[in-house]
């Protein structure tokens, strides 16, 4: 979207030039009267664009839940604001998502959007897989070097039991545990690398790990637990894909808050 908006913004700039550049050629009263409207309206469009892109690669991103993952913290069609600041700035142009001037770092519990990644946005076509880009919104449940355990919809971190009281279970059935690989290192490996995705749900949903969240890399779960697409099939969630922290919802009106 931000790159969209810059482009567009530069487009509209190049037309405001070359409008500057010929507008000379409009001597008549009444072609100077629409000339002068005309390029008002682009000059003040291409500079809007390109501030709101800039805004919005940096700073606040407006988002739209997608989904029912979130439920009953957000519901389908919210509007909210992302603060794309606070985690630190990506620097641009490079492909291992560093970042700089970090004010806090994700901690347990933190309400995310990212970036997909290309485990979790994979499609299947007649013609090939190909991936697809989009924004996920997801609660943060483990951090690098956290070991995580989820037995019988229980979470347990560290071998702690998580009071996330925020958490839906609206399925009253338990699949049990079943064994996917009598070596902890192979579904660890198998795991990080988002093969979950392949594997039905009854294995993974409710009874699964225990597994250590690697280094640069965050565990997320979706609070509708029992209908959430989340980090136990498509794997520890890299850092670079994170684009923000959730901040303000502002619509629908009436259940607008901070977060």
């Amino acid at each position: 979207m931000e790159f969209k908006l810059f482009l567009t913004g530069l487009v509209l700039f190049v037309v405001a030039m070359f409008m500057f550049a010929v507008k000379k050629y409009f001597k008549t009263p009444l072609s100077q009267k629409y000339f002068k409207k005309i390029y008002s309206w682009i000059d003040t469009f291409w500079s809007a664009l390109i501030i709101a892109s800039f805004v919005m690669f940096f700073f606040i991103q407006a988002f739209k839940i997608p989904s029912g993952s979130m439920r009953n913290t957000f519901l389908e069609g919210d509007h909210l604001f992302v603060n794309k600041f606070i985690y630190g700035f990506h620097v641009p142009f490079t492909s291992n998502g560093k970042r700089f001037a970090a004010l806090k770092n994700i901690k347990r519990g933190d309400i995310v959007v990212f970036q997909s990644p290309p485990e979790a946005s994979g499609i299947c076509k007649e013609d090939g897989y190909r991936v697809i880009k989009k924004d996920y919104i997801k609660r943060c449940v483990a951090i690098a070097g956290d070991e995580v355990k989820i037995k019988d919809k229980v979470l347990f971190v560290n071998g702690v039991r998580v009071d996330d009281s925020y958490a839906t279970f609206n399925d009253l059935s338990v699949f049990q545990k079943i064994y996917l690989f009598s070596d902890m290192e192979k579904y660890q490996q198998v795991w990080e690398q988002g093969k979950f995705v392949s594997i039905p749900a009854i294995f993974i949903r409710d009874n699964f790990g225990p597994v250590t969240v690697p280094n640069g890399h965050y565990m997320m779960m979706g609070d509708n637990r029992d209908f959430s697409f989340d980090s136990r099939f498509w794997g520890p969630l890299p850092d670079k894909y994170v684009k923000g922290k959730a901040l303000f919802l502002y619509w629908p009106i009436k259940r607008w808050r901070i977060l």
